[in-house]
Order: structure tokens, then C-alpha cells, then sequence
């Protein structure tokens, strides 16, 4: 393998782990902070209610 292919391998493995790292990202996003912004909506929304109401 010359230099330069190895060049581009290389290059190709950090753009491939910097894809990797960026969805792994996401999915943390996704799996941790959706649902706790979920949960303070309900919970808001439960509040609201019973305080109109009671």
C-alpha cells in the first residue's frame, strides 16, 4: 500500500468514527432527553389541571 492510499484510508476511518461519534450523540439525545422533557410536560399539565380545578 503506498502513502498516499494509506492517506486515504486513514482518512476515511476518522471521517467513518466522526460519523459514529456524531449518531451516538443523537441517540443519547434521544434516549435520555426526550423523555425527561416529556415527563416535565405531563407533570406541568397535571398541575395546571389541578390547580383550575381544585
Amino acid at each position: 500500500m503506498t502513502h498516499q492510499e494509506q492517506s486515504l484510508s486513514d482518512d476515511k476511518m476518522r471521517a467513518e468514527i466522526a460519523k459514529l461519534l456524531a449518531e451516538t450523540k443523537q441517540i443519547n439525545v434521544n434516549t435520555f432527553l426526550a423523555p425527561a422533557l416529556a415527563a416535565a410536560g405531563l407533570m406541568a399539565g397535571t398541575a395546571t389541571l389541578v390547580k383550575l380545578f381544585f
